[in-house]
Order: C-alpha cells, then sequence, then structure tokens
C-alpha cells in the first residue's frame, strides 16, 4: 500500500500529540525532510519539538514500523508510517522524495536515537538536498554524546568512529591507524564482542590509557565502566555474560612533545627536499607547532647556515 498523502490530515490541517494525559494540537508541518530524534532508552527524553514535528507531517519514514510504534503510541500520536531501511532504501526513498516535492512533511526516525547516525538516513538527505529540498534537523538523544559527557572526557577534542569491525584483524587494523590520534575516541560495539574487543584496545593503546565503557545509556539498568583499559578488562573478563547497548569512549592519546632541537632536526631534514614553506608545514603537521612560527625559525636556520 502507498503512503498517505498529505489530504490524509484532518480539516484543520493539525495532528495530535499526548503528553501526561494532556492532549496537545501539532500544527501542520511545511513540507520537506524532517530528521527526528528519539529516546535511546528512557522515552521521557522525547523533546517537544520532536512530538510537535511527529504529530504534524504527513508521514513517518521508519526504520522499523513496529519498535516506531510504540513510541507513536506512548504519546497518542496517529500519522501513516512506512518503512525506511537498508534492506528498501533504493525503492522507498524515491517515493518519499516524490511526496516532498510535491508538498508533504516526511519525518525520518531511527529505532533509536539520531537518525543518520550509523543507519541508512544519509542517502535519502544526500537524494533531498540534490533536488533542491528542504533537510531539518529536529536535535535530541545522541547516544555518543551521552556516553561521552558521562566518560570525563567531553571537554577535549572527539571523534566518532562507528561499529568497530567484526573481524579480529580489520578491528586491530583500524585501533592501530587510531591509536596516536589526540582527539577523544568514540565506538559501538556489540555485547558479544566487547571482551575481545577491549583486549585489542589494550594491545594496540596499551594497558594505562583511560576509557569508559557505556551501558544501556538513559535505560534502567544504565551503567558507565570507567578505569584504565586494564582495568576494563579484568571487569569484562570476569562478568558472566554481557548485555545492552554499548558506547565505548577512549581518552586522547597523549600529544608528543618536541624540543626545541628536535624541531630544528625535523625542519633541516624537511628543507633538504622542500621549500621553506612547504617544510614549514610538513614540520606543523608532525608536531601540531604554529605554521608562523616554524616558517620564522626555518628561515633563521637557513640563514645560519647560509656562507
Amino acid at each position: 500500500m502507498p503512503p498517505a498523502s498529505p489530504s490524509s490530515k484532518d480539516k484543520s490541517g493539525t495532528g495530535q500529540f499526548t503528553l501526561r494525559s494532556t492532549v496537545f494540537s501539532a500544527p501542520a508541518q511545511p513540507a520537506g525532510l524532517y530528521l527526528v530524534a528519539t529516546p535511546i532508552g528512557n522515552l521521557g527524553d522525547i523533546t517537544i519539538r520532536a512530538l510537535e514535528t511527529l504529530a504534524g507531517c504527513d508521514v513517518i519514514a521508519c526504520e522499523d514500523t513496529r519498535t516506531s510504534g510504540v513510541l507513536l503510541k506512548r504519546f497518542g500520536i496517529d500519522r501513516p508510517k512506512v518503512s525506511y531501511n537498508e534492506h528498501n532504501a533504493n525503492r522507498r526513498g524515491p517515493d518519499l522524495l516524490r511526496q516532498i516535492a510535491d508538498g508533504a512533511a516526511v519525518a525520518l526516525i531511527s529505532d533509536a536515537g539520531t537518525p543518520l547516525v550509523s543507519d541508512p538516513g544519509g542517502r535519502l538527505v544526500e537524494q533531498a538536498l540534490d533536488q533542491g529540498l528542504k533537510v531539518i534537523p529536529i536535535p535530541g538523544a545522541s547516544a555518543p554524546i551521552a556516553a561521552l559527557i558521562g566518560s570525563g572526557f567531553g571537554n577535549e577534542d572527539f571523534r566518532f568512529c562507528g561499529f568497530l569491525p567484526s573481524r579480529k584483524q580489520a578491528r586491530r587494523q583500524q585501533l592501530e591507524a587510531l591509536k596516536a590520534e589526540n582527539t577523544t575516541l568514540i565506538f559501538f560495539e556489540s555485547p558479544t564482542r566487547i571482551t575481545a574487543s577491549l583486549m585489542n584496545i589494550k594491545g594496540c593503546f596499551g594497558s594505562e590509557r583511560k576509557m569508559t565503557v557505556a551501558r544501556e545509556i538513559s535505560k534502567m539498568h544504565e551503567t558507565f565502566h570507567r578505569g584504565t583499559v586494564a582495568e576494563l578488562c579484568h571487569e569484562f573478563e570476569s562478568m558472566d555474560r554481557v548485555r545492552g547497548e554499548i558506547v565505548l569512549v577512549i581518552e586522547a592519546a597523549e600529544a608528543e612533545s618536541f624540543s626545541d632541537h628536535d624541531v630544528d632536526d625535523l625542519l633541516s631534514e624537511a628543507l633538504k627536499e622542500m621549500k621553506t614553506k612547504q617544510a614549514a608545514n610538513s614540520v606543523a603537521q608532525k608536531t601540531g607547532l604554529s605554521k608562523q612560527d616554524l616558517y620564522a625559525r626555518a628561515l633563521a636556520l637557513k640563514a645560519e647556515k647560509a656562507p
């Protein structure tokens, strides 16, 4: 059955949602693709704007209509639903875009959290933008951000890396490539692989790097396991069974320090093969030092060596 058209709204052009037994009206939303964040556990994390958007749209595109149906029923939202996921994106996407072009408001939601974070919604957004259609993010719950701020590493730069590879060799290769990153790293992980992944992290990052394993964020059994990699390896190895959705947060690597002598050596080597500006840029990438300062030092080194 094709998705309902915009004419399926009531005569007033408004929808409704219920919050703590009180019914609220939601105005009809203008045409566009709405990326609506939904709770990752506790349904109380839904925002008022998200409820108004879902109740006022024409179609709700769900990763799984059964899962999203629980949320929508909880808040008394009765709008047409269709599935949009990795299995039917090529078939369903064009129809959703056609409806938006014809004036419909389409809300895109994942099973939990913010759409486009480790789900196929990015494809639909790219196609909508290519067609000049309006895309409107409705922010809200996000497991990576919740884990980050609960980890104690939230005041640093961070990088979200999605799921770690399921295969051991690929997982080790990715970790090796990231171990020197001077930024907090965030990963999703499966409870069935958490112990093996922690051992891989220990092998690549060392025993003393600090990290946090966040489980079941915002749910009844939410837990934050904090410590060194070695401590967390021991803790999870001793568990009979690990359950729940998991986010790993790994402390940034310490920035490598360079003495003035080290910097001069790097610049001297670079100057053998590059022009002054290129040499300064190259050493800046390796050390994190100012390009301008390095350029000035490179000029000084060249002057010192001049006959």
